[in-house]
């Protein structure tokens, strides 16, 4: 039996482009100090291929851009089942002409409630009036309907179900996008965090500056009441 792949979580709690920046804040540091970071098997190799990882995050695209699409997509998918929808009124209304909505040639359609189908639902209803349409059309005759005209519906089913695919592999795209942002994401914050804690265990007795330089957090509310409590801390050893 195939198990299912675990979903990627975030490690961090903030936007992705403050992570890109606090990491380069990181590694700008850490090039100053990296006399001290090489002892610790940090040097500027290190830094580089950190660095490096950065700029990949930084090209991966977002989810805006990724939705943004996504919506391009689903008006042209709109605007296809319309034209299926019309495709398929232009049929039903020569069959209305011939047969009331109500008999047994009518129904056999199957274009009830057209308004309420599925993108799935309107699609197999579009073969089948194309289909249908086919086998009777020498009942029809009379009321115009002809092979130009079922090949109109076959040719907006054909479009519909196109655009419906497409829009299905950029949902798939999406969500493999996703993925890798918040894989490389992960990635370099795990390696700013070494790095951090490599400053701060460098920094903590000798200079309280360059150890805060060297502190994550959270959020912007986190950082505020950090230096909060490093002024009162200050104001109590004047």
């Amino acid at each position: 039996m195939t198990m299912k792949k675990q979903a990627l979580n975030r490690m961090y709690n903030f936007p992705d482009a403050d992570l890109y920046v606090m990491c380069l804040d990181c590694i700008r540091n850490a090039y100053r100090d990296i006399a001290v970071f090489e002892p610790y098997g940090f040097a500027t190799e290190r830094l580089m291929a950190f660095k490096t990882e950065c700029e990949k995050f930084k090209a991966l695209p977002d989810d805006h851009e990724l939705v943004g699409e996504q919506m391009v997509l689903t008006e042209k998918k709109y605007d296809a089942a319309e034209k299926l929808k019309n495709a398929i009124r232009s049929i039903m209304t020569r069959v209305e002409m011939k047969y009331n909505n109500r008999s047994g040639r009518y129904r056999k359609f199957g274009t009830a409630k057209m308004g309420d189908m599925t993108d799935a639902q309107l699609l197999f209803c579009g073969r089948r009036v194309a289909r249908v349409s086919r086998t009777q059309m020498v009942f029809f005759e009379s009321v115009g309907l002809n092979d130009l005209a079922i090949q109109k519906v076959a040719q907006a089913c054909a479009d519909f179900e196109n655009i419906m695919n497409i829009q299905q592999d950029k949902v798939a795209d999406r969500d493999i996008a996703v993925e890798a942002r918040i894989d490389q994401g992960n990635k370099i914050y795990d390696e700013m965090i070494v790095l951090c804690n490599i400053g701060k265990d460098i920094w903590a007795e000798k200079d309280p500056v360059r150890y805060e330089q060297y502190c994550v957090y959270e959020s912007n509310n986190d950082q505020k009441i950090a230096r909060k409590e490093k002024l009162k801390t200050a104001e109590k050893e004047k």
